[in-house]
């Protein structure tokens, strides 16, 4: 394959990632970086088709190297920058756009001095330190990622470094270095941007995929509103202290809650106002904890709280300090200061217990508080001694 129809090659694998970028995030709400990651595709496609067309003699050196190369720095830019706002870091324009004019002008430059050797030294440079901030950007998720996360962050680094020795071996070897001829290390070089495009393109959809299939691991444990644990989490995190009730020991307890009258907030301010209110007083409780408590949500407005090795008093006072702790933490939503109370029933777990029964018994030590007024926490009633 020569060289022009390389170039044709890049655009045109550049254009179908865009386009099957574009259909698979059609039907769903496109995130910032995934659109940046599209305009990335789309300036490399333009920038490279620019080149094929100069290699073909249809456009003008003054016109296609300037402008392919400085259409092709940002595309690259840009698709580093999609791989740091994954990454978390949301501010990377204001170091990005200042670093793609600062490559822009300086192979402008470069090529003003001189048209053939420099101009491969400066645009062969940019384009590996360009793919190297992108493969930095993968490293940071590096100790959890998985193999796939692992090798696309080793390859990119590689090619990026073959990408750049083409230019430091043209700047101090213009001839060749042995069997490395200028021919050959051109073809190489192009087969590295070849492969950086797939790798870049078809590496991120995959990581993409890969994340989603994570996120929805986790939702199936956690409530996505209050980032608890849901009911199928918090069951199984209760089984082995439920287990570990029947052996002697300190004993540990449960705790229900539910926040006192909830439905009069959705009522009156409407659900997002209610979902504001809930996300605030559930981080209200977590706050009250300790490290081995586990709270979680199991439906609706009502709570559960596993307090290990905690016996029934230590566990009255610790829904106190919840009790107090929300009635002194109104939240401020768009529409008012909303004050909130939560009643609690508490419970040790007994040797003899199932889930039922210690649910059964924590709802009615709840039932206990909210009709005896709300606001309170209420202990079921302690075992009968064996007779």
């Amino acid at each position: 394959m020569d060289i022009t129809t390389m170039l044709f090659a890049l655009a045109l694998g550049n254009l179908s990632l865009a386009a099957a970028l574009f259909f698979y995030e059609y039907e769903r709400g496109k995130s910032l970086s995934w659109s940046t990651w599209a305009i990335a595709k789309q300036c490399q496609a333009v920038a490279w088709l620019l080149l094929y067309f100069n290699g073909s003699g249809v456009v003008p050196d003054a016109v296609a190297i300037p402008v392919g190369y400085g259409v092709l720095f940002v595309g690259v830019g840009l698709e580093a920058g999609a791989l740091w706002e994954s990454a978390g870091r949301l501010a990377w324009r204001r170091i990005a756009y200042p670093v793609m004019g600062l490559s822009v002008a300086l192979f402008l430059a470069c090529y003003a001095i001189d048209e053939a050797g420099m101009r491969v030294v400066a645009g062969a440079l940019i384009l590996g330190v360009l793919h190297l901030a992108g493969a930095a950007a993968l490293a940071r998720g590096w100790r959890g990622g998985s193999m796939l996360h692992r090798f696309l962050v080793i390859s990119i680094t590689v090619l990026a470094l073959l990408v750049a020795a083409r230019g430091i071996l043209v700047l101090t070897m213009p001839e060749g270095w042995g069997w490395l001829s200028k021919g050959l290390l051109q073809v190489l070089t192009s087969a590295a941007l070849y492969l950086l495009m797939l790798l870049n393109g078809f590496g991120y959809l995959l990581l993409a995929r890969e994340h989603q299939r994570v996120e929805l691991d986790r939702l199936a444990l956690v409530d996505p509103l209050t980032d608890l644990p849901n009911r199928r989490s918090f069951f199984a995190a209760l089984a082995p202290w439920m287990a570990l009730a029947r052996r002697p020991g300190q004993p540990s307890s449960l705790v229900m809650l539910d926040f006192d009258q909830f439905k009069r907030v959705n009522d009156s301010y409407g659900h997002p106002a209610g979902d504001t209110v809930l996300r605030s007083v559930a981080e209200v409780c977590k706050r009250q904890l300790r490290d081995s408590d586990q709270l979680g949500r199991l439906v609706g407005v009502e709570f559960a709280l596993l307090l290990p090795r905690t016996g029934i008093e230590e566990a009255m006072l610790v829904a106190e300090r919840i009790r107090a702790a929300v009635e002194a933490s109104p939240v401020k939503t768009e529409r008012a200061m909303i004050s909130m109370t939560a009643s609690f029933g508490v419970t040790v777990i007994r040797p003899d217990d199932s889930t039922v029964s210690l649910f059964k018994r924590a709802d009615e030590a709840l039932r206990a508080a909210k009709e005896g007024g709300r606001n309170k926490v209420v202990a079921a009633p302690a075992a009968a001694p064996p007779v």
